[in-house]
């Protein structure tokens, strides 16, 4: 994982909360929640639907103001900075908030209008190839699918070429070869130095990042690697013998598979071994209990 690092080599937050609550009437959106992601990284939020990620998502981009605790973005004070932490910082909410009327070109161009404008112009078209909506470029936005929408939507956050980019399941509806396009794109903004946070319901997608928090009921209950998490799970080994078949669960795989094997010394009458781990899925859905949530 690249990054900037700071004391003791270790990489500096490009985001940063701690003990962070939301709460809207009786029900609590965030309870104490508290993370860090590391600057030059891809992190993943997941949860089910109502487990607090919406609104965890709109309290770093400054959209709802928290009832208590802090966030910190780009060593920003998210609650005195807003303004500068904005002018660094790309949102793709989940539902895209474009004007259906304009075209591609009108709505970027309206949103980077502060801007130069061959600068913009450049930009503009860079941003809409990449998103392959460049022959689309001048229609309007009622006439697109769901997911040209969010194509246009990424393009429009992506647009300033932001230090942090905020996605809120920026694939959804996104055909798969156009999202494994996209995907190459997030790991070269991250070599970069750019810092990618998106939620995200798909395990594949979860994969390809460094890091994952799982969410639930507005607590933070793990951030870790993917693979990290994945280790979480059990492991279900099998050894075919010549008189039937053994098998273990084992919950560490890479300490007790060396006893399990050291019991046979690996004699002939092992005939094979077959290993069937737990996917990232699986562990996240045991961790989670099954359960959703009611929260936004």
């Amino acid at each position: 994982m690249t990054g900037a690092s700071g004391e003791g080599g270790r990489a500096a937050s490009a985001i940063s909360i701690d003990s962070l609550s939301k709460s809207y009437s009786s029900i609590r959106a965030l309870d104490r929640a508290g993370l860090e992601v590391p600057e030059g990284s891809i992190f993943g939020l997941v949860g089910p639907n109502g487990s607090g990620k919406s609104t965890l998502i709109k309290a770093i981009c400054g959209i709802l103001k928290p009832d208590s605790g802090r966030i910190s973005v780009l060593g920003l004070d998210a609650s005195r900075e807003r303004a500068r932490i904005r002018s660094r910082l790309g949102y793709m909410p989940q539902t895209p908030s474009l004007y259906e009327d304009l075209s591609p070109v009108e709505n970027l161009r309206f949103f980077g209008g502060a801007r130069a404008s061959d600068a913009l112009d450049a930009d503009i078209e860079a941003r809409l190839r990449f998103v392959q909506l460049w022959e689309r470029r001048h229609d309007p936005l009622h006439t697109f699918s769901g997911g040209m929408k969010q194509r246009a939507s990424l393009a429009c956050a992506m647009l300033h070429d932001p230090q942090l980019l905020i996605l809120d399941e920026p694939t959804a509806g996104v055909d798969p070869t156009l999202k494994q396009d996209f995907w190459r794109r997030f790991h070269e903004l991250c070599g970069r130095g750019r810092t990618i946070f998106l939620s995200t319901n798909m395990m594949d997608e979860a994969m390809r990042c460094h890091r994952v928090a799982v969410i639930m009921a507005g607590r933070i209950l793990v951030a870790e690697s993917p693979e990290a998490i994945r280790s979480r799970g059990t492991t279900s080994v099998t050894l075919r013998l010549s008189g039937g078949s053994r098998t273990e669960e084992l919950t560490d795989y890479p300490s007790e598979l060396p006893r399990l094997l050291g019991e046979y010394g690996l004699a002939p009458e092992v005939e094979g071994i077959s290993i069937s781990r737990q996917s990232l899925e699986d562990v996240i859905l045991a961790m989670l209990g099954g359960g959703g949530g009611e929260t936004p």
